[in-house]
């Protein structure tokens, strides 16, 4: 029949990615087959002292918000850090015990700046999903604050949580495409503008923010869709009986030093000596 579609004019379908599971596949093609794809999941590595602080800082964060804003006061905001606390891959309990005693200033100094500020988030660790271009761009965001524009549109930020070692500048907020897919997605979930995105450094005390406009966020669209056809294709040329190492091989450099399945990588081991789990730790 004339007109009549064929399989090769069926649109491909969308591909679904996270930023992180992007930022995987881009950094160690090996480590990313062997993060998402292979089954079993090769046993990890143990914790890193500085991913069980980041933890803790956003759990206490999450359960303050979760409380009517009359009650988030900063020593509640404290008292919530040792509600949450693990002391998982520190050095020791004297080492333990000064991040904590850090972690609760953080925050109560964060909830004492910012508390009036919070308001009634329309998100708090927010699943978003959102299809953009030739991909769905999905996860959970930290933080979902209500704006007004200058229009008076209801506009919608995303605000992201940060306990390491660098401080960040607006340019880092400008140049995270990870921001930038939540902007996107957070804009498909809640019918809102979604523009600015924030970093917030709980340990400087410094709000990192930027506004995007239509242009650098399609930047950032086009690079994840052009990473995200590679993956999707290496994924499914394995499924189909690929060669895992030709199709997924390691990317050595220093940063073996701090790779959570080094342990199955014999050129992440050859490339830099490992870390201890307390070495990024904020000094």
């Amino acid at each position: 029949m004339s007109g009549q579609l064929t399989l090769q004019d069926m649109p491909s379908p969308l591909v679904k990615v996270t930023p992180a599971r992007l930022a995987v596949f881009e950094d160690c093609r090996r480590r990313y087959r062997m993060t998402y794809l292979d089954r079993p999941a090769p046993p990890r590595g143990g914790a890193w002292a500085h991913a069980t602080l980041g933890a803790v800082v956003h759990n206490a964060l999450r359960a303050l918000l979760e409380l009517p804003a009359a009650r988030r006061s900063p020593e509640r905001a404290a008292g919530l850090v040792e509600r949450h606390w693990s002391s998982e891959g520190f050095r020791d309990d004297a080492q333990a015990g000064e991040y904590r005693a850090r972690a609760r200033g953080w925050v109560s100094r964060y909830v004492e700046e910012h508390g009036a500020g919070l308001g009634e988030p329309l998100g708090v660790e927010r699943w978003v999903a959102a299809p953009i271009g030739g991909i769905v761009a999905e996860g959970r965001v930290d933080r979902i604050d209500a704006a007004t524009g200058d229009d008076g549109a209801r506009e919608a930020v995303v605000v992201d949580y940060k306990t390491g070692r660098g401080v960040p500048s607006p340019d880092d907020a400008r140049s995270s495409r990870a921001l930038a897919l939540y902007a996107l997605a957070a804009a498909g979930t809640l019918r809102r503008t979604c523009r600015r995105v924030e970093l917030h450094h709980l340990p400087s005390g410094t709000v990192a923010s930027t506004v995007h406009d239509e242009a650098s966020l399609g930047r950032h669209r086009r690079r994840a869709e052009e990473s995200a056809v590679d993956m999707a294709a290496a994924d499914a040329a394995l499924a189909a009986g690929g060669d895992p190492e030709a199709l997924f091989p390691p990317s050595p450099g220093p940063r073996c030093a701090r790779c959570d399945v080094r342990r199955h990588c014999p050129e992440g081991r050859a490339a830099a000596p490992p870390l201890a789990p307390w070495a990024l730790l904020a000094p």
